[in-house]
Parts: structure tokens; sequence; C-alpha cells
């Protein structure tokens, strides 16, 4: 896909001229840069994601043995960094085409249907080139998987502070469904009141139809109370089981028929 720029040339006139969409994504190292376009001042590739099948559990990255659980298992990236990341990560087979531990990422997702976009740590005390890069490797790793392992990714929203998000939903305008984790954000209120009002400008932003909740501990009670703004526009909320949140209501319910 072509984007334009403005090139000012010598006699003080400017021109519009194709931009190279491969440079501009510095994505180079990847074949399919027809998937996506550049987007935002920053140039974020976008995702693409309208499905209408959605995930019945959620398996977290370095679960491998639940990748499988159900046809419909997402496999999404709730854990630190350096779990799924670093030297020897997806991101870095990508951009360096390391054809070796390509192949290994390959084999380790084959038959995976959905995936739930990587949540690289976004935090509000770092620097902002520093979370914009974050939020690039998610979405390279999105197209990746889309692409070479012909699965559904749906995009998590993540952003370090409520003034940034806007930019963070650069690229997703064309997606009907997004994905939401709580963890983190339930017990502490200011973090829940920072969660709630992220919601409302994605829902705003967005022409959504589902959001799919990561959730270790809310009950169906607190959730709507999270989700509210989005029931309230009409928008389905999902909350599939996943081993930790199963294992969280095991207690409660062996906990409450002491």
């Amino acid at each position: 896909m072509k984007r334009y720029e403005t090139k000012f040339l010598p006699n003080g006139t400017s021109q519009k001229v194709p931009k190279d969409l491969k440079k501009c994504l510095n994505l180079q190292y990847l074949k399919y840069t027809n998937q996506t376009y550049a987007v935002g001042k920053h140039d974020l590739p976008a995702l693409y994601c309208n499905t209408e099948v959605y995930p019945d559990y959620i398996a977290l990255y370095s679960q491998r043995s639940d990748y499988h659980k159900t046809p419909n298992t997402a496999v999404a990236f709730y854990q630190y960094d350096n779990t799924f990341d670093g030297q020897n990560g997806l991101y870095n087979a990508i951009y360096y085409n390391n054809e070796k531990q390509l192949a290994q990422f390959k084999e380790r997702f084959k038959g995976v249907r959905f995936f739930i976009s990587p949540d690289y740590s976004e935090l509000g005390d770092i620097d902002d080139i520093e979370n914009n890069y974050r939020i690039k490797k998610a979405r390279v790793v999105s197209i990746w998987l889309m692409t070479e392992m012909s699965a559904i990714v749906i995009p998590h929203i993540t952003f370090p502070t409520i003034s940034t998000i806007d930019f963070y939903l650069d690229g997703l305008e064309d997606c009907s469904v997004v994905a939401f984790s709580t963890k983190g954000y339930v017990q502490n209120k200011l973090e829940r009141k920072i969660l709630i009002e992220a919601i409302k400008h994605t829902v705003d932003r967005l022409n959504l139809k589902t959001i799919i909740v990561y959730d270790v501990c809310c009950e169906n009670t607190e959730a709507e109370d999270i989700f509210r703004y989005a029931i309230d526009n009409g928008i389905n909320i999902i909350i599939p089981p996943n081993m930790i949140k199963n294992r969280n209501q095991a207690r409660r319910k062996k906990n409450a028929s002491k």
C-alpha cells in the first residue's frame, strides 16, 4: 500500500510523493507489508479484527499444555515481558529474520486459532519513545501471527496513561473486537478508575461489537461495574475462563464451604 508525504522542492513549492511504506514502518524484515498500513503521527502498523467467533478459554504464553484446551483457546501474553520477549523472543526473531527461531515459534503455536496481541509493559514513569516502541513491537508480532499462523489476533488495549490512550488506539479503527485485562486494576481504586476511563475512551473511539476480557479475580457483578459503559453501549463482554481464574474460583468455593 502507498501512503503519501509532502516533498518540498528547491523553488519553494511542494508536491505529494509516494511514501515507501516498507521503509516508513521499518518492515524490511517482514514479507507481508501489504497486510497493514501506517497510521498516526508515528506510523503505527494498523491491525484488523472483525471476528464473530470468540475465544472460550485463555492460555498464557508459558502454559503450552493449555494451548489446545478447547478448539477456540486464545494464547495471550499477560506475563512479565521477559517471559515472552528478549534476545530469543518472537519480535527479535522476526526483526532479524532468524529462520531457525521462527520455525520453533511456528511449531510452538501450531494449530492455535486465536491470539491476543502481546501485552508489552506500558509504564507511566519511562520515556514515551520506549512505550511507543513497545506498541510497535506488539503490532509487528500480531501481523506475523495473523499471516504466518493464519490466526485471528485480537488487539489488546494497553496504555501508560489516560492522556496517551488516543495514540495507542491509532490503527485499530477497523477492529470490532478488542481485549482488555483487569489484572492489577481491580483491588486498587485509582487503577480501577483509570481502567474504566480507558474503556470509555476505547468505546467512544472505535466501533466495537465485543470486548474479550482476561480476568483472574472479578466476580460477575464487579466485571459488570467495570465494563458498564461498554455494556450500556450494546457491546458484548466475554470473559473466558483461564487457569488462574479457575484456581481462584475453586479456592473461594472451598473457603465458603468451611
